[in-house]
Formats: structure tokens, sequence, C-alpha cells
């Protein structure tokens, strides 16, 4: 099997990846447009900000996965992906602390207006005495609180913040943040918050963000962070809140590619004073890198090892199959051929198939999903089977 890492991956994770006994090829420089030259006999892919369109998907016959280095899986064609039966998988979360430092980072800035400083230094020039809060004592707003959220909440609080926070669902087997306040809209967050931090990864709340009320709720001369896709926020809305009311600003905006021809960000916000703008360093520690190399080690190991696919993003949560039969079996060769030979006799499609072999490897237990009610003779035929010690058929609610 041959595996292609398309983007820049730790000595030590490449060394894990060939342990596994795999040829690994690897070529971080690879671009879009040459991305299917380098598929033809590869069957995992790992990728960073590489996109991956559907015609390389395409170029690729022997391709079984593609693994994302980080959560943004817009820029690969999941739709073709799922078409060929490829598996799209992502390491999410990693980069938690990463974001959650860097979000901090541009607090201190805002607050400090560190870049109207560093402007009036070089040109020898005494900044504007523009008012320097500090954060003790101050508001923090976090949209979403996911596993960033629940980072950057325990870092201001070592500052001796109060923090709120919201988040469209409420994640029972989430870690704790003590002393955290949750809103039950996103503008009262807004409304509360000398500085507000949104980290917009892939997710239908994005939406909330674009078109909610959330930066006109801001108060004036608040904060706004933003860490994600620049259209999870209103460009307009942002910029008149920053000529008008004193809102600061700062940017860190994940756009697909590093290249010269890549689409660029364009707005006004660039061009009012006091606003940061970065791209893509949220996330960018050592630390977070290696981090998202284990993760991706991992995956790929359980994949080969026990054809597990964990973090996968394009199956189905669940499958049209609206009966199922579960089965008793012995495990002896031909009981599952003459099986699937009667369902398929009977014109009903099998859309998911689960085995299971007890210890000493005599029987094992089986649930066949299906697309409708087998006949009566089909059932009939199945409980004939030499093989079969108990079949059960339900319906699927």
């Amino acid at each position: 099997m041959k595996m292609l890492v398309a983007c820049r991956f730790p000595e030590r994770a490449l060394a894990d990846l060939r342990s596994l006994g795999s040829e690994v090829v690897y070529e971080p420089a690879v671009s879009a447009e040459d991305l299917g030259k380098h598929l033809r006999d590869v069957a995992i892919l790992i990728i960073g900000r590489t996109r991956v369109a559907a015609d390389a998907i395409d170029a690729a016959p022997d391709l079984q996965m593609i693994v994302k280095g980080g959560s943004d899986i817009s820029t690969i064609a999941v739709e073709e992906a799922s078409r060929l039966g490829v598996f799209v998988s992502s390491s999410p979360g990693r980069d938690s602390v990463a974001i959650a430092e860097y979000a901090l980072t541009l607090a201190l800035a805002l607050d400090r207006s560190l870049g109207a400083r560093q402007e009036a230094a070089r040109a020898a020039e005494r900044p504007e005495q523009a008012p320097a809060h500090g954060l003790q004592g101050r508001t923090l707003g976090i949209l979403p609180i996911d596993g960033a959220g629940r980072e950057l909440a325990r870092r201001a609080r070592a500052f001796g913040m109060r923090v709120l926070a919201w988040a469209p669902t409420v994640d029972a087997d989430a870690p704790v943040v003590r002393d955290v306040e949750m809103c039950a809209w996103p503008t009262e967050l807004a409304q509360q918050s000398d500085i507000l931090v949104s980290v917009a990864r892939p997710g239908a709340w994005q939406e909330v963000l674009a078109n909610a009320d959330v930066i006109d709720n801001l108060p004036s001369g608040g904060s706004f962070i933003h860490i994600g896709h620049p259209g999870a926020f209103s460009e307009d809305t942002l910029a008149t809140a920053v000529r008008h009311r004193g809102v600061r600003a700062a940017l860190d905006l994940w756009l697909s590619e590093y290249r010269s021809d890549a689409i660029r960000f364009k707005t006004d916000l660039l061009d009012l004073p006091g606003v940061i703008y970065t791209r893509g360093a949220a996330g960018g520690t050592e630390q977070a890198r290696e981090a998202i190399a284990e993760e991706v080690v991992r995956i790929v190991r359980r994949f080969l090892v026990s054809g597990e696919v964990v973090n996968c993003v394009n199956l189905l949560e669940r499958s049209p199959a609206t009966w199922q039969l579960v089965l008793r079996l012995r495990d002896t060769v031909g009981v599952m051929a003459a099986i699937m030979d009667a369902i398929q006799d009977d014109g009903i499609n099998a859309e998911e198939i689960l085995s299971r072999v007890f210890v000493g490897a005599k029987a094992a237990w089986c649930t066949i999903s299906l697309t409708e009610r087998p006949s009566t003779d089909a059932l009939d035929t199945i409980r004939g089977i030499d093989g079969v010690i108990h079949m059960e058929l339900r319906a699927v609610v």
C-alpha cells in the first residue's frame, strides 16, 4: 500500500507512518493542479491546506482514504469522495491550545494598540494615547465554547477575567470549565462582552454569527477577535463598528492555500487604523503540528490494523435501511455467502453488514441492514441454510 504525504509533516511522524509497512512518499510542495498526477497508485492521501478537487480523486483508482491534518475539510471534494467510496477523515481539536494562546495574544495586542504603536515607533512619532484597559476584571465572550473555547476560558480565568460563552448545542461529554457563564443567545453574549472571540471552525453555527446582529450588539469601544473563515461574519458590519463605534478588531483568517494565485481576502477592514490581520497563524505552533501529526498517524494506523475509520466525516449517521436481519451463525465457510445469495435473489440491497465472532471462533453474531422487507420465501430460505442457528427480522425505528 502506498501513502502520499502532501503537506509539511514532522520527521518523527513520517517514521511512524513508514513503520506501518507501507510505502510513504513525501511531497509537501505538491500543488492542487498537480495532485492528480501523484495519486494514480496511492491508497492513502494525507493533506494540509492543499485543495483536493474532484478530478484529482477521479484520477486515483486505488485511493481508499483522505486524511486531513486539521479540521477544515472545505478544500476537499467530499461529495466526489463519497460517490467513489473514499473515506475522508479529519483531525479536529489538536490545535486548540495554539488557537487559545493566539486569541489571548490578539486580545492583548488590541488592548495595548500594538499595531498603532509599532507604526508610530517606525515613523519616529509619538503614538496617540489610545486607552489600554488591561484584561483583569474585563468580560470575555467566547463563541462557541468548543475545544479551543474551553482552552481559552481556562487561560482567561488565569488573567482574572469574567468569562461568558455560548454554544449551539450542549455536549454532555465535554470537559467542564469552571466559572464560565453560559448565555442563551449570541446577541446576549455580545452585549455583555468587553472582548468577543469567535472561532469559526467548519459547522452550521457559523451562520449564526453571519446572520445575527452579534457585532452590532458589541459595546462601543469593545474588541472583536475572529479566528477562522472570513465568510462567518459580515465585513461591512464590522467595518462600520470600527469606524463609528470605536470597536477594535483582530482577524486571523483561514484561506484555502498559501499561493500567490489563491483567492485573497480583500476588504476595507484592512485599510482601517488599528485593525490587526493575519492569515492562518493561530494554529501554527510546532506543538500543534506535532499533535495533529500524531492524530493523523493514529487514524492511519487504526485503518490499516483494524479497518476502523476514525473521525470520518462522509459516512451516513444513519443508513436508509428499514429492516434488519439479526442472525446467529456457525463460523464456517459459505454461510454468509449463502445468506447474501438469498438476499440478492430477492432483489434487496444490503446497506450495512456487521459481524462479530465469539471466543473459540465457532459462532458469530451478524446483523444485515436491508432497504426492504424480505419476502417470506427469502426468509424461509435463510432459515434453512446449514449453519444458521437463529434468525430474527426487526423493523428499524
